[in-house]
């Protein structure tokens, strides 16, 4: 009996090992932390066999082929032994596209990616078609071709998912930017991030759609150096416009997301979605958690909750739509971050900031310049604080933070809740 091993139980690798098992593996689960009780009753539920807080590597290193969780690094020691053995190393979404014939729509991108795939779902559930999301929003997509077996599915990739897949072809594969994020995990080679994301296109052939932000310029200089066997698909402003709605009659507002927008139309298109289910559908997505989703307005100043910005050019995004004077709380786990990118709009728009993190030196490096009222915390009631005092009425406070939430925070789910808890507390 092939024998799989999974390397981490969160929602990947526990829908993984439940997949693993029902198709007959021997299946045994590793996690150097520890697994929360929803997924120890799932494996146990399951009867896979599970081991925490440590690996075992007499019981790993023996694996055919392993399993891994995007969070792990391929740097790490237990990778490099495996890798050193010629042990496969695979995602889960990899192992799971193996046991469905359901069409792959898949959304990559270092900003948008989850609104972008949840209108997408949207779009889709609401023409009525048997459809899942996965990836990094929604249940994992092993557990789902394990359990429910839909005929298409919407899915979100990271990066570190598309490291790890090989023989998988998105039916649907959409590109929407690059800019620099997570290089700790790419040497700090940019070119390296880029190699990443364009893994999307693996395998596809002219029967499959490659639809991009043309205007990304990146984007551009790699697509005149790549021959890619997809239909291509380029959409933006200087591109015909595919939205059957005016940009106005968007539930979604700003600049950024009338591209989403255009991305999830083309792709709506492609899979012969109806135009009046796209159109009722742009018109009444109501956008995702944690991305520029407002909390309260406390003695005249509104306060929004944008966590979801784990990198600076989401920040960009989000101090573009900006249209009162600002203050903007940033600051976390630095990946490797160039905050030059929102030196224009911290000037034109920001009038105090406030650094919330462990080790803020190189914001204070960076924006100490800059002549603005700066506010250093290293906890999240500080940081309100601080922003509750410095605001006046008709002022904006922004929580963008360019920066991963892992110093202070378990996600930037739990960074953006105890935001909002805190904000209702004022």
């Amino acid at each position: 009996m092939k024998r799989i091993v999974v390397l981490g139980a969160g929602e990947s690798g526990s829908g993984a090992a439940i997949l693993a098992k029902e198709k007959g593996f021997d299946v045994f689960v590793s996690d150097c932390g520890t697994i929360t009780e929803p997924y120890r009753a799932l494996l146990d539920q399951n009867g896979v066999k599970w081991e925490d807080g440590k690996h075992t590597e007499e019981l790993i290193l023996n694996a055919d082929e392993v399993i891994k969780s995007p969070g792990i690094p391929l740097t790490a020691p237990l990778i490099q032994k495996l890798q050193a053995q010629g042990t496969p190393i695979i995602s889960e979404i990899e192992f799971a596209a193996r046991y469905t014939k359901a069409k792959m729509i898949c959304i990559t991108g270092s900003n948008g990616k989850t609104t972008t795939t949840s209108l997408i779902y949207y779009i889709l559930r609401n023409a009525g078609l048997n459809v899942g999301l996965a990836g990094n929003i929604g249940n994992s997509l092993a557990l789902q071709v394990a359990h429910e077996q839909h005929d298409y599915y919407v899915i979100e990739l990271s990066s570190f998912q598309l490291d790890n897949m090989y023989d998988f072809k998105a039916d649907v594969a959409i590109l929407l930017n690059i800019t620099p994020d997570h290089l700790d995990r790419y040497d700090f080679k940019f070119q390296n991030y880029i190699d990443a994301k364009f893994r999307i296109t693996r395998n596809q052939t002219a029967d499959d759609a490659f639809i991009y932000w043309a205007e990304d310029p990146i984007i551009d200089r790699e697509m005149k150096k790549l021959q890619l066997g997809a239909t291509l698909y380029p959409y933006g402003f200087s591109q015909p416009n595919p939205l059957p709605i005016g940009e106005d009659e968007l539930a979604l507002k700003g600049r950024h997301n009338v591209l989403n927008s255009m991305a999830a139309t083309i792709a709506a298109n492609v899979l012969n979605i109806k135009n009046e289910v796209i159109r009722e559908s742009l018109k009444t997505f109501q956008g995702v958690e944690h991305r520029l989703q407002y909390v309260a307005t406390v003695k005249g100043v509104r306060y929004i909750n944008d966590s979801k910005a784990t990198n600076v050019n989401s920040c960009w995004y989000a101090l573009e739509s900006m249209t009162t004077p600002t203050v903007l709380i940033l600051g976390g786990k630095d990946k490797g971050n160039d905050y030059s990118e929102i030196d224009e709009l911290v000037r034109e728009k920001c009038h105090t900031l406030i650094f919330m993190g462990l080790h803020n030196e190189k914001l204070r490096d960076h924006f100490g310049g800059f002549g603005l009222n700066i506010i250093d915390t290293d906890n999240l009631h500080d940081a309100i604080q601080g922003a509750y005092n410095a605001a006046h009425e008709g002022d904006t406070v922004l929580l963008s933070p360019c920066c991963a939430s892992f110093d202070l925070f378990k996600s930037y789910e739990d960074r953006g809740e105890q935001f909002m808890e805190a904000v209702r507390k004022l």
